[in-house]
């Protein structure tokens, strides 16, 4: 039995750890409303609170592998992630967001094996596989990346984006401390994490893993303890960094791990990413991250955005069926409305993109916006709406819901304009699709809306024809409507804020 030395210091310690006043968190500033994810870890709805002392949301986002542009379907996840920060902050949360940027090492596929997307990338652009081309390529379209996200009125300003170029020293120390712990071995290509040392491999949506293990490349590499491990540190003579296992690149999965600890701790408090990434990549990232440090859980919670369809298939570059916000851009939708349309549709179920849905999408919210406009007057958000707005975003995100309230209040004839707009604006604290800034090209879009729903119907038709033709250059086709207007006793001007129309 072991004996302490028992002082008057040891007294006062033990007395104040069990006597002091508990300084309790800050409370939500918008009441004792309680907020509600559903967590993939345990896959039941979990109420979300911070630890005592704690006033700080850790929150990280599984961010893009800079080797291209980021598709609809990736641009998504983020405006996810934004709706998300914005709850929490309506609640009264401070939040400490991450997005890491993937510049170099990512395969085709989530397992080991498979073409780098960033080798692809270099092949594509006729560059030269070097860390200095890779690193060329992965600034180019983060700029990208980041100028769509800032187009979906995604403040970028306070999230941070580490590159993971930058972490490969974290990288290696902390491969090297699950080398001394007995989690990792080296073969032939690499370091491996054995994942038969960590019992709880999977838990994160109940993974199968005999059947994961069947279906297993075992044939790809027959070095590996089990089909399952992964790899840590990937070989490469010719290109990557100085380890101690000599030159070559970190696994995907450790990247995530070392940057979550650097920017944010050990213990995080929400991790994103698409439902894609549960089964292997958010697997290994608990597995390595609570076997490195010794603390459980890695993240409290692990919420996943469900894919975006287009036209009812999945999106798929090869294939061809993809589309950009630039492609959105150039149809003459604003970046807001694609916002609007996400909004339409619950984060944990699959949405249907389409062009018709996107004009409905961008016609209500131009609306909105309408009503926004009409008066200048400050108003109270309706207490009554307030309540069932915060419910339904309290709800696990519910947006589809809190949407339907608001049109309920603009519907609702006893509340004033001025009540009504104050709401919109507060909503869109969240929401963030325009309503409550001050930027006027979404007033412009609603002022070339209103003028063209004025038109008889077979003008709009012509007018929208045209308006296509144009944006795929279809220059012959685009003067020909022009003389079917002229000749209709309608002149139609092209400037750089849209089209105008009038009578001859």
């Amino acid at each position: 039995m072991e004996y302490r030395t028992l002082t008057l210091y040891n007294v006062v310690m033990w007395f104040q750890k069990f006597f002091r006043p508990s300084r309790k968190e800050k409370p939500p500033t918008r009441g004792a409303r309680s907020l509600y994810f559903h967590n993939t870890l345990g896959n039941e709805k979990q109420e979300f609170t911070l630890p005592a002392r704690v006033h700080t949301v850790r929150m990280y986002n599984c961010g893009p592998t800079v080797y291209d542009r980021q598709h609809i379907g990736n641009l998504s996840m983020f405006v996810f992630a934004d709706i998300l920060r914005g709850t929490l902050e309506y609640n009264g949360f401070q939040v400490k967001q991450v997005i890491n940027i993937t510049d170099f090492g990512h395969l085709t596929s989530d397992a080991d094996e498979g073409e780098d997307k960033m080798s692809k990338g270099l092949k594509r652009e006729g560059l030269k596989p070097t860390l200095e081309n890779m690193k060329i390529l992965g600034e180019k379209y983060t700029a990208v990346f980041l100028e769509d996200i800032r187009k979906l009125n995604i403040d970028t300003e306070r999230i941070e984006f580490p590159r993971a170029s930058e972490y490969v020293p974290a990288q290696i120390a902390m491969i090297q401390a699950l080398e001394e712990k007995g989690y990792a071995y080296k073969i032939s290509d690499g370091v491996y994490f054995d994942t038969s040392r960590y019992p709880a491999y999977g838990a994160l949506g109940g993974i199968h893993l005999e059947g994961q293990k069947e279906g297993a490349r075992v044939e790809a590499n027959t070095e590996k303890r089990n089909p399952i491990d992964f790899a840590l540190w990937k070989s490469n003579p010719k290109l990557g960094w100085d380890s101690p296992w000599g030159k070559g690149f970190p696994g995907w999965h450790i990247e995530c791990s070392a940057m979550v600890r650097r920017t944010l701790g050990e213990q995080i408090d929400i991790h994103t990413g698409g439902i894609e990434h549960i089964p292997i990549h958010h697997n290994n990232e608990i597995a390595q991250s609570e076997a490195a440090t010794g603390k459980k859980p890695f993240s409290r919670f692990w919420i996943h955005r469900a894919h975006i369809q287009i036209d009812g298939g999945k999106i798929a570059k090869s294939k061809g069926q993809t589309i950009y916000l630039s492609d959105i851009i150039e149809r003459g939708f604003h970046p807001y409305a694609l916002r609007y349309l996400l909004l339409g549709a619950h984060y944990r179920t699959s949405m249907n993109f389409t062009w018709e849905s996107l004009e409905a999408a961008q016609t209500a919210l131009l609306r909105l916006r309408a009503l926004i406009d009409a008066t200048s007057e400050s108003g109270t958000m309706p207490a009554i709406y307030r309540s069932r707005f915060i419910d339904r975003m309290n709800d696990d995100l519910d947006t589809p819901g809190a949407l339907a309230v608001l049109w309920e209040m603009v519907h609702d004839s006893s509340q004033s304009p001025e009540d009504i707009r104050a709401g919109l604006i507060e909503a869109d604290t969240v929401f963030k699709v325009g309503l409550s800034s001050s930027d006027d090209s979404l007033k412009s879009l609603g002022v070339h809306a209103l003028a063209l729903a004025s038109l008889p119907g077979n003008i709009q038709e012509l007018v929208k024809e045209r308006e296509q033709s144009r944006i795929k250059k279809d220059w012959a086709h685009a003067d020909e409507l022009r003389e079917r207007l002229r000749s209709e006793g309608y002149e139609i001007e092209d400037g750089k804020d849209g089209v105008r129309i009038s009578r001859v």
